[in-house]
């Protein structure tokens, strides 16, 4: 079979390839597979309650149920939905916008996809640009998402080493280097895969850089403000005419519903609902039918602050704990978990790579993410892309209790070796 170089691009191995994989195929291997490597959100019984009270009541209305799955809705998203949303930003922060400023997407990874490659990449006068990642780790379905080479560039973090085996990454300002042929700043907060929340000081910086440059600040929220907020420290939420907020229901418990928000310039939701029109054709119609009362009404707010960010704080916590009780002695770190529903684990001068440590404890029957993945734009041969990994709390505690006893009996093997 004989592809073009798109083909081979998308069907070739990947972080996210390899990830997907895992997560669909690694029980038909080992039916009691741990799993601590996937984004899935934990299950919240209170949380999971209201959205099914909110579907039982789609299904009781015909119109309803006939609007959910026998109509097209815009590309752009359903109209009544853009404004519930467009309703509660403005009502909640000040912000100055209306539905033109909102977009829906099939989930935040498509909508990603569609961004950054209106962006950057090759350009119409025969230049190429790139997306700046301005800290790396950054999410791993960012790496091979462009249509072509090289889409990102990336700086490397100050790494600030805190008491009790903690440590937390901030931009290094005094590195970052925006040139020419840089399209756009783009920053996840949490950030995934390190549970780091990029303070206050960090976004307006960045941002006031991105202006000044006159490129656009993108802001992946799916894990932050002003929901599902697993953010577990001070931060206010961002949004600007020169920002785009990239917002999710995923880790509202959604994932399934493949539902992502995009806030932004009416210009940029204009060229994004042209793209998407020959992308996806319309938006799914699910995720709007089951948040919609929640936005308009506010809930999804306090079932945010009361329910989901707490839960995963106590996850994390506990967690944390686990892991210094089994790791003792070794030589590792964590990053300050500050939201999302991970921990960041660094094993310096690991004496394996982050692939074989990956490996070796897939074959012990969990799974994990390797932290090669998460560095896109840094292709030198830093250590540290080799000395960390990524784990899930958000599975049963049991789940992650054994898990953790499993990271630390190979980490301890792959230092005495």
């Amino acid at each position: 079979m004989e592809l073009s170089k798109f083909g081979e691009k998308f069907s070739g191995q990947s972080g996210i390839v390899e990830l997907m994989d895992d997560l669909g195929s690694a029980l038909n291997e080992n039916p009691d597979m741990l799993f601590m490597g996937g984004g899935n959100p934990g299950r919240i019984p209170e949380v999971e309650q209201v959205f099914k009270a909110r579907l039982e009541k789609v299904l009781a209305d015909p119109k309803q149920l006939h609007s959910l799955m026998g109509v097209y809705q815009s590309p752009q998203g359903e109209k009544a939905f853009r404004e519930q949303i467009a309703g509660l930003l403005k009502q909640q922060f000040g912000w100055d916008l209306s539905a033109a400023n909102i977009a829906v997407s099939n989930g935040s990874q498509s909508a990603f996809f569609v961004l950054y490659n209106m962006f950057a990449g090759e350009m119409p006068d025969g230049s190429h640009k790139s997306i700046h990642l301005p800290l790396a780790p950054e999410y791993i379905g960012y790496r091979d998402i462009g249509l072509s080479e090289n889409l990102f560039t990336a700086t490397r973090p100050e790494i600030e080493l805190l008491d009790n085996n903690l440590f937390k990454y901030h931009v290094d300002f005094s590195k970052l280097n925006i040139t020419g042929q840089t399209a756009a700043l783009c920053v996840s907060r949490p950030t995934n895969p390190t549970g780091n929340v990029l303070t206050d000081g960090e976004i307006e910086h960045l941002d006031a850089i991105a202006t000044e440059h006159n490129i656009p600040f993108i802001l992946d929220g799916a894990y932050g403000l002003p929901f599902p907020s697993i953010i577990f420290n001070d931060a206010k939420a961002h949004w600007n005419t020169n920002t785009i907020l990239v917002l999710s229901l995923s880790k509202l418990g959604l994932p399934g519903v493949r539902t992502g928000i995009i806030v932004a310039r009416e210009d940029i939701i204009q060229a994004y609902t042209k793209v998407n029109t020959i992308v996806s054709l319309a938006c799914g119609n699910l995720g709007p039918a089951l948040a919609g009362e929640l936005v308009s009404s506010g809930e999804i707010l306090s079932l945010s602050r009361q329910q989901i960010a707490p839960f995963y704080r106590q996850r994390a916590e506990q967690t944390v704990d686990w892991f210094r009780q089994a790791l003792g002695d070794l030589p590792y770190r964590i990053h300050r978990p500050e939201g999302a529903i991970f921990l960041w684990l660094w094993f310096e001068g690991l004496p394996i790579t982050s692939q074989a440590l990956y490996e070796r404890l897939k074959q012990r029957g969990l799974l994990v993410v390797p932290g090669h993945n998460f560095f896109p734009g840094i292709n030198d041969d830093w250590a540290h892309k080799q000395e960390c990994i990524r784990v899930s709390y958000a599975q049963d505690p049991e789940v992650v209790q054994a898990g953790v006893k499993i990271i630390a009996e190979e980490v301890a093997r792959a230092y005495s070796e």
